[in-house]
């Protein structure tokens, strides 16, 4: 454990002390707020249409705000800002607290607050808004229950990794808090915050953000790349009404045949493999990378999710697994409408399928673009003249892959995962989506961006039984404090 070190490459932190506070936080504060927040039956826009009159995102605000105001954190202002119609944000400026404050570097801290939606089938005992303290799979203790981990964790988390700087006295910069309610929902509400507040933001130097995944529980992940979304419901229809299916088969075409054909214009359902112009070139560094980590992780890079007995992964390549999941476009149907419960289907020649597509994109695609072919694709020449019904808009977000890191970056992120955990830190890419990221790096482009997170094996972010180690989650917040301080020392040097 480095301690009290003066090292001209170390930044002047007791990582004892560190532990120490930032241990007794997660047992005595952010635990017991967690357990409430998982108790709040809120959702992301999308999942809630009701999310404007029903209370529920600000009951979530109010939980957090009263917790961050009993936080005495010197510097700090805090507030809910509220755009019309838009999800209240969270946000917290902490002045700097070095002696030359007003020349102090700009730091992001970014979370989000919404939740998935609740889903059916948890295990017994637990319950999406039922927290749960038990034995988990990997790394002791768990807590379980909607969005603790996907990211109810984040805004408390930043704050005790600041205040464990304050404890010691170490320097640190300007920090800017914000933490979003639309992130569920593509983050379409953030840009007007952005724009609203863009004076009071400045320009970060760096962000931290803590919505991301690990590889694994034995030491602090980094993520370097997110691929993009886009999703969508599709409607396809062919008759008036359902009719007896003796009667109308052979004659009218099935229309759930019709979205099949629709779907292979997009993807080769034999491979899974989509079409060339959602391909990219994947850059070399991040296909040695890609290789590097699946030599960490092994075998759990697929044994990790719940595969019934006797099914396989697409391949046994671990490295084209991690690269599929990373790098390459895939499509998903999230669900379905106009197929009855099969205790109540009849034979009947339904009138039309409606399916929701979720098309994840490589990280350097641009989304748009790609939204503009699935229209053409899916609307050119349909079989049998069906009609076909697209939204107005689709729900799409570009990907996010890293600029290259500075030194001072890549030293601080080794030696906080040595000084925590014991290891080197790791790098990978992840398959999720986190449009803020793609937002700032436009915007900023120079601004360096550590993004981590919890969302490790078995953690099931977005699925029944989702929870997130406890011990792991203090030991990343504890590198968090760490990479704060040398941030601020390497900015003066």
């Amino acid at each position: 454990v480095i301690s009290e070190t003066t090292s001209t490459t170390m930044t002047t932190l007791n990582t004892d002390k560190v532990t120490s506070f930032v241990n007794k936080q997660w047992d005595e504060s952010i635990i017991p707020l967690l357990c409430d927040y998982i108790k709040i039956p809120s959702q992301s826009p999308d999942y809630d249409p009701e999310w404007e009159t029903n209370g529920l995102q600000e009951e979530v605000v109010d939980l957090m705000m009263d917790w961050v105001k009993k936080q005495n954190v010197p510097g700090l202002k805090y507030e809910i800002v509220k755009l019309p119609h838009r999800t209240p944000l969270i946000f917290c400026e902490i002045e700097s607290n070095a002696k030359d404050k007003e020349n102090a570097p700009t730091i992001v801290l970014y979370a989000h607050y919404d939740k998935q939606p609740p889903l059916e089938g948890w295990s017994e005992g637990l319950g999406p808004y039922k927290p749960v303290i038990k034995e988990g799979p990997y790394a002791g203790k768990w807590l379980y229950g909607r969005a603790g981990a996907d990211d109810g964790y984040g805004l408390p988390a930043s704050l005790t990794a600041l205040r464990a700087l304050h404890e010691q006295g170490v320097e640190h910069g300007r920090v800017v808090v914000m933490i979003e309610g639309c992130e569920e929902s593509g983050s379409k509400d953030l840009p007007f915050y952005m724009d609203h507040l863009k004076d009071r933001i400045g320009t970060p130097d760096l962000l931290v953000c803590l919505d991301s995944g690990a590889g694994n529980y034995d030491t602090m992940w980094m993520t370097t790349s997110l691929r993009g979304v886009m999703a969508f419901p599709m409607t396809v229809s062919l008759l008036k009404d359902g009719v007896h299916s003796g009667g109308g088969s052979g004659i009218a075409a099935d229309s759930f045949r019709v979205v099949r054909q629709l779907l292979d214009r997009l993807e080769d359902s034999s491979t899974g493999i989509m079409i060339d112009e959602f391909q990219v070139d994947i850059p070399q560094e991040r296909i040695e990378q890609t290789s590097a980590t699946a030599k960490v992780l092994g075998e759990t890079s697929h044994t990790q999710l719940p595969f019934r007995s006797g099914v396989k992964p697409v391949t046994n390549d671990l490295t084209e697994l991690l690269l599929n999941n990373t790098w390459r476009p895939t499509l998903t149907i999230t669900g379905a409408d106009g197929l009855p419960a099969v205790k109540n289907a009849g034979n009947v020649l339904r009138s039309s399928t409606t399916v929701k597509l979720s098309i994840r994109l490589p990280p350097s695609l641009d989304s748009t673009a790609a939204e503009k072919k699935v229209r053409e694709l899916l609307t050119t020449n349909v079989p049998y003249g069906a009609q076909v019904t697209l939204p107005e808009h689709f729900h799409i977000a570009n990907g996010w892959a890293a600029k290259p890191l500075k030194k001072w970056t890549s030293q601080a992120y080794e030696q906080a995962a040595q000084a925590f955990f014991g290891q080197s830190a790791q790098y990978m890419g992840e398959g999720g989506t986190i449009p803020f990221l793609g937002l700032l790096q436009k915007k900023f482009p120079q601004t360096q961006m550590c993004v981590t997170g919890l969302l490790g094996p078995a953690s099931n972010a977005h699925g029944v039984d989702e929870g997130f180690p406890i011990e792991y989650s203090k030991k990343l917040t504890a590198c968090i404090s760490f990479i704060l301080a040398e941030h601020f020392r390497n900015c003066r040097e």
